[in-house]
């Protein structure tokens, strides 16, 4: 269990520390000649008759470094709030009980210290007091101790108050979530290297393993745990890890050290807030705030989303667009202070750390916001496939989640599959009405006909599934109806015979279909129909009415247009012809053919490669 001290400066938070477990938390020469913490303090002190150890994070108490307290408040399990005897309330009385309820903790107790100095009547006032202030935050009904740290009065019954604590304490969840420790100090030992400490916010981290550190990989060499060298440490522990491959300088405080498959950084997300009561005005669109969330801290702007502002004592759903990337998984908690950092405002839960930039408070988008809130990893992800007609990123849901077991892929819900599969059959049956002498779109091109938003992975899936069962076919890169492009009758498949050499021989410049029907003494007619069921089934290519061009020519143009487009940027009439040989005529055609059946795009003047068209590239490679 991690227990944190809160309270004003010179209230007896390092003492009291000290008294319960024998350790000086002020390590620094400055903190010792000052008599104030001005870093982060550790200590560690072992429950009897369990395998448990609790460690004690002793957080700054001066106005000026609560940025430092909130680095060491995010991880903490048991809060003790100090007010000294001979001081009472002060203003960081108030900010850190604010912190700890924005945070969320529940579980804690109040320790009204120095009272070998409380004048007669002092403690039950002090005690009314501080029970008033507790009312309608987390902390209201903990209970309240009275010590001296200089006497030894209640250190020991609050110290078993802990023990019990901590063995009343439900394990955390370690399994189903991805290793993730939020560093809040990094500092290098001879013989061992770069060593980072912090609390282990979710999963396991092991020697040997291999971790994410501010976009570099690093191994862990060796771990400490609650201050023991250990092979394993899980979440909820304070840990210091020795890293192989990484500097002191490339960890800062407020770095994250992940799994790697859940390493991300966010300049936006999506979060509730709750607007802390005390608050004299509304927190409304375009505030400016501190945003603290793990052991980082940077600035924001904030977009209610709900409205166009928050109450005090009020919740609402916002967007905060940081001015520094960072680390944000689904239900981390957060802090925020004011634009002046002068007081804690807010607190809340991360909802969605890959928020849009658009359209963020459209009721679609509003309600995946009310999924994010739902309660279990599985009720989020079921709710969340329900609403997305353009399907789940799997992958990208396990990241926001931080789940140990990556997702791959993407997932389409059954209502938005049956809708996609309608409207992809009506697209093809309206392309074959349109051009019955044309086998079909290709995919990247049917993508564009029927769902252009959906993603190139989730669309190909589809049309796998959808030729898996029957209801469409692919041939090379082309899509149709299963009963569009039929098979050949005898007498077709004889005149295909005597055009292929003629249609190989013209290349380029392909042969117009009275031309062949008088070489191969064919009626025209019948000429025309067979080269029309030809293109059909995708052996011949119409290049403009009644002019043909085989698929092996077709192939080796695209080739050359590809060359071009990767040279150039794009496709000029003039550069064609030229690298084929062809009059001006004809290479317009094939370029306008290229245009239409989607492997170019006409921009201006000039032809634009379609980056996603598989047109005619299967064949060639």
């Amino acid at each position: 269990m991690i227990v944190g001290t809160a309270g004003h400066i010179d209230h007896g938070k390092t003492t009291l520390v000290r008294a319960l477990t024998g350790v000086d938390t002020d390590r620094l020469p400055e903190e010792k000649a000052r008599g104030i913490s001005i870093e982060l303090g550790y200590a560690y002190l072992d429950v009897p008759g369990a395998d448990q150890r609790l460690g004690f994070i002793d957080v700054p108490g001066h106005e000026k470094l609560v940025h430092t307290m909130l680095a060491g408040a995010s991880g903490i399990d048991f809060g003790l709030l100090l007010v000294a005897a001979d001081d009472g309330v002060m203003p960081q009385t108030r900010e850190h009980l604010a912190v700890l309820s924005l945070l969320g903790l529940t579980h804690g107790a109040v320790v009204i210290t120095k009272a070998d100095r409380a004048e007669p009547g002092r403690i039950e006032a002090l005690t009314a007091e501080v029970s008033a202030l507790l009312a309608g935050t987390g902390l209201a009904g903990a209970p309240t101790l009275v010590v001296s740290s200089h006497t030894g009065q209640g250190v020991d019954t609050l110290r078993e108050l802990l023990f019990k604590a901590a063995r009343q304490q439900p394990p955390r969840a370690v399994h189903g979530q991805a290793a993730r420790l939020a560093v809040d100090r990094a500092f290098t030992l001879d013989g061992v290297g770069t060593v980072v400490t912090g609390t282990l916010h979710a999963g396991e981290i092991a020697v040997g393993d291999e971790l994410m550190l501010a976009g570099r990989r690093a191994r862990v060499r060796s771990l400490h745990a609650q201050n023991r060298v250990v092979e394993r440490a899980h979440a909820g522990q304070r840990c210091a890890v020795a890293l192989a491959g990484i500097a002191k300088e490339e960890a800062p405080r407020g770095a994250w050290l992940t799994a790697p498959h859940v390493a991300l950084a966010t300049d936006r997300f999506d979060a509730r807030l709750q607007l802390w009561p005390g608050e004299a005005r509304p927190l409304r669109t375009g505030a400016r705030v501190h945003l603290h969330l793990g052991a980082q801290s940077t600035t924001a702007s904030v977009a209610v989303l709900d409205g166009d502002q928050i109450e005090p004592g009020a919740s609402g759903r916002v967007q905060l667009v940081c001015h520094a990337p960072v680390g944000a998984w689904r239900g981390d908690r957060l802090v925020l202070r004011d634009a002046g950092a002068t007081r804690t405002v807010a607190g809340g839960l991360v909802l969605d750390p890959f928020a849009p930039t658009r359209y963020r408070r459209t009721p679609e988008r509003l309600d995946e916001l009310a999924a994010c809130e739902l309660p279990t990893s599985a009720r989020r992800r079921e709710r969340l496939l329900a609403l997305s007609p353009l399907g789940l990123d799997l992958t990208r849901f396990s990241q926001a989640e931080g789940l140990a077991e990556p997702l791959q892929g993407w997932a389409l819900g059954e209502a938005a599959c049956a809708l996609l599969t309608a409207r992809l059959l009506a697209v093809l049956a309206d392309f074959h009405a349109k051009s019955p002498d044309e086998l079909g779109p290709d995919a990247a091109r049917l993508r564009r006909l029927v769902s252009p938003r959906m993603a190139e992975a989730l669309w190909r899936q589809v049309l796998a599934d959808l030729r898996a069962t029957g209801r469409v076919a692919v041939r090379g890169a082309f899509v149709h109806l299963p009963e569009h492009g039929v098979q050949l009758s005898a007498t077709e498949q004889r005149i295909a015979q005597k055009v292929a050499p003629r249609l190989a021989a013209a290349g380029a410049e392909g042969a117009w279909a009275r031309d062949l029907a008088k070489d191969c003494a064919e009626p025209e007619p019948l000429m025309r129909t067979t080269l029309a069921r030809l293109a059909q089934q995708g052996d011949l290519h119409q290049v403009v009415k009644d002019l043909y061009v085989d698929t092996a020519t077709m192939t080796s143009l695209a080739a050359t247009v590809r060359r071009l487009a990767a040279e150039h940027g794009h496709v000029a009439a003039a550069a064609f012809r030229d690298a084929t040989g062809l009059g001006r005529k004809r290479a317009i055609q094939l370029l306008e053919h290229f245009d239409r059946v989607g492997l170019l795009r006409r921009v201006g003047d000039e032809h634009r490669l379609r980056a996603d068209s598989t047109l005619f590239a299967e064949v060639n490679s």
